[in-house]
This record gives C-alpha cells, sequence and structure tokens, in this order.
C-alpha cells in the first residue's frame, strides 16, 4: 500500500530531523506516524492471511497511539 510508505517516510523524516537538529519537539507526531504505519502493515498481514502478524501489529499500532496520545495530551 502506498500509505506504509507515506507513513513511514514522514516518520524516517521525522526522526532524521530530531537527531540532526537535537530538538525532539516532534518526537510525538513521530509516534503518531509510526502507529498509523503499523495499523496499515496490520491491515495487510490480515489481507494476506497471516493473522498472527497481522495481530501483533494491530496490537503495536494500539500501544504506540496510546503512547503518542498520552504525550499530546500531557504536554
Amino acid at each position: 500500500m502506498i500509505l506504509k510508505v507515506i507513513f513511514a517516510v514522514i516518520v524516517a523524516f521525522i526522526a532524521g530531523y530530531g537527531l540532526i537538529t537535537k530538538n525532539f519537539e516532534f518526537q510525538s507526531y513521530a509516534m503518531f506516524f509510526l502507529s498509523l504505519t503499523m495499523l496499515v502493515m496490520g491491515l495487510e498481514e490480515f489481507r494476506k492471511e497471516r493473522k498472527v502478524m497481522g495481530w501483533i501489529s494491530i496490537v503495536a499500532f494500539l500501544f504506540v497511539l496510546f503512547a503518542s496520545l498520552l504525550v499530546f495530551f500531557l504536554t
């Protein structure tokens, strides 16, 4: 899917920006887009009939989404 590539590029760009500039204020956005990447990967795995990897990706999506929302609302 094209969404997986778009979200992964956004995550890589934000993470690279943070590493180069030592400015980590956008890290929560990177985590949010990482969670969306995991969601798309999980849905792809379900379509390929790989249910175990699909569920692992969905659980990872939920965990990272929860963590990123905590950062959004607590800061």
